[in-house]
């Protein structure tokens, strides 16, 4: 698939999936951030640290870590044409702060404790 294809670059909402080829992690990230919009995103790795790291050079609200979402107390919203500020949480007063939640495995978050 292109990734330059509407169904790669619009938030398109139902049961669709979108799957793209890439030959590197760089590519896959350049690939994901090549959109007008950034809401969400998710990252699947035997490495909860690399994913980590990856996650946090995505251009999105919030990104699950190996399924793991960011929680309910967590606050929502996108990156770019996805919106601007953030609902629920402290951070829905913090209009035009773009925030991102990672989504941690409970085993890996810890081993920050």
């Amino acid at each position: 698939m292109d990734q330059n294809a509407t169904i790669a670059q619009e938030e398109i909402f139902g049961p669709v999936l979108a799957v793209l080829n890439y030959d590197s992690e760089d590519e896959a990230v350049a690939i994901a951030n090549n959109s007008q919009y950034g809401l969400h995103g998710s990252v699947f790795s035997g490495d909860d640290g690399h994913a980590v790291a990856v996650a946090r050079r995505i251009r999105t609200g919030s990104v699950d870590i190996n399924g793991a979402g960011a929680g309910f107390y967590s606050p929502l919203g996108g990156f770019k044409k996805s919106g601007i500020g953030r609902e629920a949480a402290i951070e829905g007063f913090d209009a035009y702060v773009e925030m991102k939640s990672i989504g941690l495995p409970a085993a890996y978050a810890e081993t920050f404790a």
